[in-house]
């Protein structure tokens, strides 16, 4: 009975975990990640596709039963070279979707530095709008130079027409002026 009931505490007590962990393996996060774009890279090329199937079209015929006799490591149903490509592509894919995520956080870096700009560049489109609204009331409130001149001019016009008005009446009535004209009188 003594037996029993110890055998009873120890199951219905706790005892001390114990787990099983791997040792930690410690990578260099962007050297793994340059590895596998480059991967990645070379997978997505002609190049990889051309060897691929030349490797497998040698492997197919060389372990095919057609042709002189030689060793066949892989008969017919050719389990061994799908194992071979099962493991090409259980390892082609995570270091895919690795370099996938790499350049998907530079894309975001990216779109967060283009949506930084394009914010900058609206207010400064805002304030140079609002810059120039301003001007062309505080515009539209001066006379211009050009409006200026031609202002003096027909003034000038109208004050010649009277001086020379003034002038034919007096020559009419008291006889010419001995006062010679202004240099910068001109007919016009």
């Amino acid at each position: 009975m003594a037996r029993a009931d110890r055998a009873s505490q120890r199951l219905n007590t706790p005892g001390a975990r114990r787990r099983f962990e791997l040792p930690s393996m410690d990578f260099d996060r962007d050297a793994f990640g340059q590895f596998a774009e480059g991967f990645a890279r070379f997978m997505g090329t002609a190049r990889f596709l051309a060897w691929m199937s030349v490797i497998v079209a040698v492997w197919v015929l060389w372990n095919v039963p057609i042709g002189p006799d030689r060793p066949r490591f892989d008969p017919f149903p050719f389990i061994f070279l799908t194992l071979v490509l099962s493991l090409q592509a259980s390892y082609a894919a995570p270091l895919i979707l690795l370099a996938q995520n790499r350049q998907e956080a530079r894309d975001r870096v990216g779109r967060d530095a283009d949506r930084e700009q394009a914010a900058q560049s609206r207010a400064d489109m805002d304030f140079l709008a609002r810059e120039i609204a301003s001007l062309r009331n505080s515009v539209g409130e001066l006379a211009t130079r050009d409006y200026v001149r031609s202002e003096l001019r027909s003034e000038l016009r109208s004050m010649l027409a009277e001086l020379d008005a003034a002038e034919d009446g007096r020559d009419g009535h008291q006889g010419r002026l001995s006062s010679p004209t202004h240099p910068d009188r001109r007919e016009r």
